[in-house]
């Protein structure tokens, strides 16, 4: 299964051409939205629910509700934007409005204006508009509308699984870095905790060469030996390499897994980042240190990224 970013663009276009007439000897007739665009765009982002806005124009509000659903079967996350409406395709828009429709507006304007005097009289724009309003109403944009939703919709998803599938090819390179960097720390600690036992050992001789016996040798030596083990345990982060190696492969698991995995990854990086802390935190090598940087670097890159699956 795949696996998909919340990142995504599609827009689709529909004009109304002409349909054949049955009865006028093989003659067209023209559609009523003939000149007319309808024109419908999607844009997603990351989000962490699935958060659907509309902007339609008056004469596609009505089908909303199923826009919405035709959306929520195909998306799961992010916030997704949907923009849609009527507009001219061109100057053959432009077209001289019909007697009874300037019959309409010139009666309502009477009324209008006997009410309110001062008001202007509405301007040949103003006409041109209302009457291709009109002409835009009579249109059932309905079937039209979704038909393009579905064409938008599609693409949107394939946009998303492309971007999703090049997150995953960085997640799994990333991934292989962190293994890197975990084996590289494993040597060091048996390591750091010989120097550190040598250590002790060499200023216990150099206390019992100060004390001239005035502590007990035995007692002495096994106080320094409990300091180097106590040491030891406070540096040892063999589990936490542990744990890390643990989430790295239940992500790999995740992302070969597919599907919606995104709120599940982004739990994951969270305890990759706190091994990664700890890690550090019980660093008394400059090595390890470094390690432990370059493993947080690489982990709140992969924050970033999955924060965009879906």
């Amino acid at each position: 299964m795949a696996v998909y970013s919340m990142t995504g663009y599609a827009s689709a276009q529909l004009s109304p051409g002409t349909s054949p007439a049955s009865n006028d000897g093989g003659k067209t007739a023209t559609h009523p939205g003939a000149g007319m665009r309808l024109g419908l765009e999607i844009r997603s982002v990351n989000s962490r629910f699935l958060d659907l806005s509309f902007r339609l124009g008056e004469e596609l509000r009505a089908h909303e509700p199923a826009l919405r659903e035709l959306i929520s079967s195909r998306v799961k996350r992010g916030k997704v934007e949907v923009r849609a409406g009527v507009e001219g395709a061109g100057a053959e828009v432009v077209r001289e409005p019909g007697m009874p429709m300037l019959q309409r507006l010139a009666a309502v304007q009477d009324v209008v204006r006997t009410w309110m005097p001062d008001a202007p009289a509405l301007s040949v724009a103003e006409i041109l508009r209302l009457s291709a309003a009109e002409s835009t109403g009579d249109v059932d944009w309905g079937e039209g509308l979704m038909k393009l939703a579905g064409q938008a919709l599609g693409e949107l998803v394939a946009a998303r699984e492309r971007e999703g599938a090049r997150l995953v090819k960085m997640l799994l390179g990333h991934l292989e870095q962190l293994r890197t960097l975990a084996g590289q720390a494993r040597p060091l600690v048996p390591q750091l905790v010989e120097q550190q036992r040598q250590r002790f050992l060499e200023r216990w001789k150099e206390a019992m060469a100060l004390s001239e016996g005035a502590v007990a040798h035995d007692a002495a030596q096994d106080r320094a030996l409990t300091e180097a083990t106590s040491f030891a345990i406070r540096i040892d982060v063999a589990e936490e390499l542990t744990r890390l190696a643990a989430h790295l492969d239940e992500i790999e698991r995740l992302i070969k897994k597919g599907g919606e995995v995104g709120k599940r990854l982004d739990f994951l990086i969270q305890e990759l980042h706190r091994e990664a802390n700890t890690l550090g935190s019980k660093s008394a090598l400059l090595e390890l240190t470094r390690i432990s940087v370059d493993m947080k670097v690489l982990i709140e890159q992969m924050r970033e990224q999955v924060q965009n699956l879906e």
